[in-house]
């Protein structure tokens, strides 16, 4: 049991060297100790739990909820931005400018990126600024969409490949065929069957993840499917979300497979194997999509939104409490 003078001796030293911001040594001489005595008399209060440590960082809230973000879901990274009133476009800058940041951090040269379409995409690719040129490939994993040139896929593939200094591959195919037969046959074109074989080697990948909502879905716009065919998939099937526009129920599974038979493009199943995934997404009606993306080991790093971030850990929180009652 530590002693009444050694405790007193112990607050008299942290107080010096805390409060007072007096140097060991300067303590030591002070208090006629030597320099490893006040350093042992500093760690035992550690060890005593004397100490307690408080961090009170801006956005402290932001980093608590990466922390469980990465505590749950096992997530390597999860970078938490601001949750930003006024339009959405201020939203994408400021998930692109974090993500386009992240990706300059951790892509090396040799490497094969994979990019997904997305508006949120988009944004990363608008805030990139590469301070040297990079020495990889871009290949998209999806055929093209139809609709704003700025957000076609093989677009966004040239534009990231320009912007990293590197070489961007183009996949001439649509994202989704009318048939199962036709999307097989264009699958098994040789053109198409090379940038898809670059994909499924790829090193990192950037992901978009989408809503299957036929309110908010991009796809209804883009594409031959229906507003009545999306909340088929989404009530029938029980779609929650979208990678590559392959889509998921809220487990992480893929689901609505007749669908999915039609995708010109790498399966959710390929693109688990891409070595380190990126996810970008944000606002609150993405966080099903997050959520179910999560749950099916999607992601080995998450870019998202205060308010989307709330929103999948409320939804776990939910489903936890539902299991343990």
């Amino acid at each position: 049991m530590t002693s009444f003078e050694t405790i007193r001796l112990i607050h008299t030293v942290l107080n010096l060297y805390y409060i007072e911001k007096m140097k060991q040594a300067e303590i030591a001489e002070c208090l006629s100790l030597s320099l490893a005595k006040v350093n042992r008399l500093l760690q035992q209060a550690v060890d005593l739990g004397y100490i307690e440590f408080v961090i009170r960082t801006p956005f402290q809230n932001l980093f608590t909820l990466e922390e469980r973000l990465k505590a749950i879901f096992g997530l390597q990274e999860a970078i938490v931005v601001p949750e930003i009133g006024g339009t959405s476009n201020l939203l994408l800058n400021s998930i692109g400018t974090a993500a386009a940041t992240f990706l300059l951090e951790h892509l090396r040269d040799g490497d094969t990126l994979a990019i997904t379409p997305g508006t949120t995409v988009q944004a990363v690719v608008r805030s990139i600024e590469a301070a040297r040129p990079y020495n990889v490939v871009v290949v998209p994993i999806l055929g093209s969409v139809q609709g704003e040139i700025e957000s076609d896929m093989n677009y966004l593939a040239t534009q990231m490949g320009e912007r990293l200094g590197g070489k961007a591959y183009q996949l001439h195919a649509p994202a989704f065929a009318d048939t199962q037969e036709a999307a097989e046959m264009l699958r098994s074109m040789e053109p198409v069957k090379k940038i898809l074989e670059i994909g499924r080697n790829a090193t990192v990948a950037l992901l978009g993840i989408g809503t299957v909502d036929p309110q908010a879905s991009r796809f209804v716009q883009f594409t031959a499917l229906s507003a009545e065919e999306m909340k088929n998939i989404a009530e029938g099937c029980g779609g929650v979300g979208e990678i590559s526009a392959h889509v998921y129920n809220i487990d992480g599974q893929p689901c609505a497979k007749d669908y999915a038979d039609r995708v010109i493009g790498l399966s959710l199943k390929e693109i688990h194997k891409i070595p380190y995934r990126i996810g970008v997404a944000g606002s609150a009606a993405k966080a099903l999509p997050i959520y179910g993306a999560l749950k099916g080991g999607y992601l080995h790093a998450l870019i998202t939104d205060e308010t989307a971030a709330l929103g999948v850990l409320e939804i776990f929180d939910g489903k936890f409490h539902n299991h343990k009652n």
